[in-house]
């Protein structure tokens, strides 16, 4: 190790005992980490690129420093979506300060390691104080019955108004107006589960009808909009 000649012509002083750091929470213990193995938990983390195209949604299940368990959602930037695919392949097995340093290709996707990679050395996971963390598939458990991200689409513009295009419960079909033009409900169809039901041998026109449903007062409506045609 070189010093400086400044450095070196200092007289030394002794410190005093060395405190170790303050212990962060992991799985339902107290810990002070010194390697990135002592590290466990479940987390999520959200990132952008730098033009802020798209966002990436980051969740990983660490088991004594390894990632175990990822889920990786996107929006907003087809390129994104398949370094979402890399991703996925390529951070599994690795310690969370390997995949800090992996090529992800999308900045998005860098940007949300960092901010889960922060989660965790701060002590601030899901499981923070879950004795034993959660299980592998935890992640999966976020999607939901159908496995299916939540998304959210409404546009609006200052002339026309708003039209919502997908919320929680589905894909929006009609929006439902009062007589005043406002939006009072809107028919839906679930497109999660549409497919769960075809996947079990539904007819495709059966399994759209079961799947569709209204929010709010749908049924009062003095007229409906498709909102991606009218």
């Amino acid at each position: 190790m070189q010093y400086s000649s400044e450095i070196q012509s200092m007289c030394p002083i002794q410190r005093g005992d060395l405190h170790a750091s303050a212990p962060i929470p992991i799985e339902g213990y107290m810990l002070n980490p010194k390697d990135v193995i002592a590290i466990s938990g479940l987390s999520h983390g959200v990132g952008a690129c730098a033009p802020q195209q798209g966002a990436a949604k980051l969740t990983l299940n660490v088991k004594q420093g390894i990632i175990e368990e990822a889920l990786i959602e996107t929006i907003g930037c087809s390129g994104m979506t398949h370094s979402a695919a890399m991703a996925a392949e390529i951070i599994t097995g690795k310690t969370i300060l390997e995949a800090l340093n992996t090529d992800l290709v999308c900045d998005a996707i860098n940007v949300a390691m960092r901010e889960i990679f922060l989660q965790f050395v701060y002590g601030r996971t899901q499981s923070a104080f879950s004795e034993d963390g959660l299980e592998i598939g935890a992640a999966l458990e976020d999607l939901g019955k159908t496995q299916r991200s939540q998304v959210g689409t409404s546009y609006s513009t200052n002339a026309k108004g708003v039209r919502y295009m997908e919320l929680a419960e589905g894909y929006v079909t009609q929006i439902a107006l009062d007589g005043d033009g406002e939006v009072i409900g809107y028919r839906y169809l679930n497109l999660g589960k549409m497919m769960a039901l075809m996947n079990e041998g539904t007819a495709p026109d059966t399994a759209a009808t079961e799947a569709t449903g209204t929010y709010g007062r749908f049924n009062d409506a003095v007229t409906t909009v498709n909102p991606r045609q009218a």
